[in-house]
């Protein structure tokens, strides 16, 4: 029997068919909250073409996400998709608030990259602004993980780039309309 760990997702990996890409073992465990932080976007990525999620400490906001069960195994994978070796993001321990108001210990990933806290996420700068691509996968993924609807809603108010060529990710999901 193979051991296993617990993921916070709150980015592209809310969508089961994006994280299972690499990470066959993955199963949606519900939903969570982190409290006092806010999802935000830097770092330009050639894959997504445009920037891509991160977390920064905001007092009395809260990121919601998918808490997902891998096998150990798949550790390394995970590791690899999100750049670690490379410096894009660094894996973190945290504690995530479950539905039923539990806390469940979770690794996340965050940007290895200092970002000026935005006060209001609809006025990120340009060149912190995610795809359209992105973005979509991570509403799709919110949607299909169940998050809250004010939460969704947030999402929505998230402004793209603009960048309509391809990504550098095959997943169908993107060629289907909203």
């Amino acid at each position: 029997m193979s051991k296993t760990f617990t993921y916070f997702a709150y980015g592209s990996n809310l969508l089961a068919k994006r994280l299972r890409l690499n990470n066959p073992s993955a199963i949606r465990n519900g939903i969570g909250k982190l409290e006092d932080y806010e999802i935000d976007f830097a770092s330009f990525s050639p894959r997504w073409r445009g920037a891509i999620a991160t977390i920064t400490r905001k007092k009395g906001k809260v990121i919601w996400g998918s808490i997902w069960e891998l096998d150990d195994d798949d550790m390394k994978t995970l590791d690899e998709q999100e750049g670690v070796a490379k410096g894009v993001y660094f894996g973190m321990d945290v504690d995530v608030i479950t539905q039923d108001g539990n806390r469940k210990r979770c690794r996340l990933y965050k940007l290895n990259h200092k970002v000026q806290v935005v006060t209001n996420i609809e006025d990120l700068p340009e060149e912190r602004r995610p795809s359209p691509a992105y973005l979509k996968v991570i509403l799709l993924g919110a949607k299909e993980s169940n998050l809250p609807e004010d939460y969704v809603e947030f999402l929505r108010k998230i402004p793209h780039n603009g960048y309509s060529g391809d990504i550098g990710i095959d997943l169908d999901v993107l060629e289907k309309g909203s």
